[in-house]
């Protein structure tokens, strides 16, 4: 049998072909009959602003036409389409989701606005549960009683 060396022959050995195609996968041929199709994952999600609205310091409505404006679907803000639905009970707001949405996305919005509106030295967006957010006011007295104390 005639030795290759690199400089003569570009092709491979015998024995390293069969190395080679004895490593490739093989395709395993597809099951026929009906895939089962994935179920719609509807996100609800609310925001609580019972407080900051009694005291008269939020407009429910203008948080609403905020969070219509910023939310962005597939990178372009302001094109919910019927993916996402905004809707407002008095004071809570609620997001309902059909595409891929998260809860940090609505407390970074919410955040946003408050910021916008001056409100964020006064407020903070706070979790009561897995799908709602509440609007709470910082504690100030709190931290009066124990300066007083020391």
């Amino acid at each position: 049998s005639k030795t290759c060396t690199v400089l003569q022959c570009f092709e491979p050995p015998r024995c390293l072909r069969l190395v080679i195609s004895a490593k490739m996968p093989v395709p395993v041929p597809k099951k026929k009959g009906a895939a089962p199709k994935a179920k719609k994952v509807v996100l609800k999600f609310t925001i609580d602003c019972q407080s900051p609205v009694e005291d008269g310091i939020m407009d429910v409505g203008s948080f609403e036409k905020f969070l219509h404006d910023k939310i962005k679907v597939n990178g372009k803000a302001g094109n919910l389409g019927e993916a996402i639905v905004i809707s407002r009970d008095k004071t809570k707001i609620n997001v309902t989701a059909e595409t891929a949405f998260s809860k940090r996305y609505l407390k970074y919005l919410t955040k946003k606005y408050l910021k916008k509106h001056s409100l964020r030295d006064w407020l903070r967006v706070v979790s009561s549960n897995k799908t709602t957010f509440e609007l709470r006011y910082f504690n100030i007295h709190e931290n009066e009683e124990e300066e007083a104390e020391e």
